[in-house]
């Protein structure tokens, strides 16, 4: 069985196979265990208890420590649940069973934290209250590869010519600290990051006083609203101008931060690798959680 306590003697350890350092793994702890107090346990039988609460074989991931370690161990590492089981202890299935019931708890705990990025933005009062130091949002998609569905059609809603794969497709509003503040749920592989934008509507939502910096992927979105700043595009059969090649370069030096919060989103396995879980809507979830840890570590930083 993996040697928990090694693990949590040494950052450098602890950070390697859950994303975390100490302080940080203390700090989710403690709000982790009050969630998981507060929790329902899952009962597979509709029969009656039979043996009062606590009763019977103990399980292998019995303290709130090892629930926290197994859970975010899944996200940094990813293992299929054989690995899991090996180095937990536990049958696939019991692997399979924990890492679901935990999820949620996790996720909850990372809201409890407010380290969870939006979802949804629905007025200007919303970003504001939520977001009142932002000085500029920069957009992006980031996309996860995934299995190739057994479906034709699927397939087809599903390949990005961009990544010449299978994909699913998140966009992301990050902020100038590289923390993510608003994520969409999941869009076929095919779909456009400007396409996704429209469907979200979040630059409706967005002050005016807010700048919108976003790639060449967003073209039209400067015609819509006054605080979007996007690259000059080389005119048909023309060149850019010195000025505007210069314009570019800096506009690119401040939308880089979005590609580092989407590095440090895929630090964790389970948002980098090829998605191969089965369960309906996990692929949004999944990734939405592994999300609010990078928030998280940024926080805890």
């Amino acid at each position: 069985m993996l040697n928990l306590q090694r693990a949590l003697k040494s950052d450098r350890l602890l950070r390697a196979l859950t994303g975390l350092n100490r302080k940080a793994f203390e700090e989710l702890e403690s709000t982790f265990a009050q969630v998981l107090a507060h929790a329902e346990v899952p009962r597979r039988s509709p029969l009656p208890r039979q043996r009062a609460t606590g009763a019977g074989r103990k399980p292998n991931l019995a303290t709130v420590e090892t629930k926290l370690f197994f859970i975010l161990f899944y996200f940094k590492v990813y293992p299929t649940f054989d690995l899991a089981g090996v180095l937990f202890d536990l049958d696939r299935a019991q692997a399979n069973r924990w890492m679901h019931r935990l999820q949620p708890l996790l996720e909850e705990a990372l809201g409890e934290k407010m380290a969870l990025p939006k979802r949804k933005l629905t007025s200007l009062e919303e970003f504001i209250e939520a977001f009142p130091e932002v000085e500029r949002v920069i957009l992006d998609g980031t996309e996860r590869p995934i299995q190739r569905a057994k479906d034709r059609d699927q397939q087809k809603e599903d390949y990005s010519g961009k990544k010449k794969r299978h994909t699913r497709t998140h966009l992301a509003g990050v902020a100038p600290d590289r923390q993510i503040l608003v994520f969409s749920t999941a869009y076929p592989g095919k779909a456009h990051d400007k396409g996704i934008l429209n469907s979200e509507g979040w630059a409706e939502w967005i002050p005016d006083d807010v700048k919108i910096q976003g790639d060449s992927g967003f073209q039209g979105l400067q015609n819509e609203y006054v605080n979007v700043e996007i690259p000059h595009k080389k005119p048909k059969g023309g060149q850019l101008t010195d000025e505007q090649k210069a314009e570019n370069q800096a506009l690119a030096r401040e939308r880089v931060v979005g590609e580092h919060a989407f590095a440090g989103l895929k630090r964790y396995g389970i948002a980098a690798q090829v998605y191969r879980n089965r369960k309906a809507n996990f692929d949004d979830r999944s990734i939405f959680t592994a999300a609010g840890l990078w928030n998280f570590y940024l926080m805890a930083a």
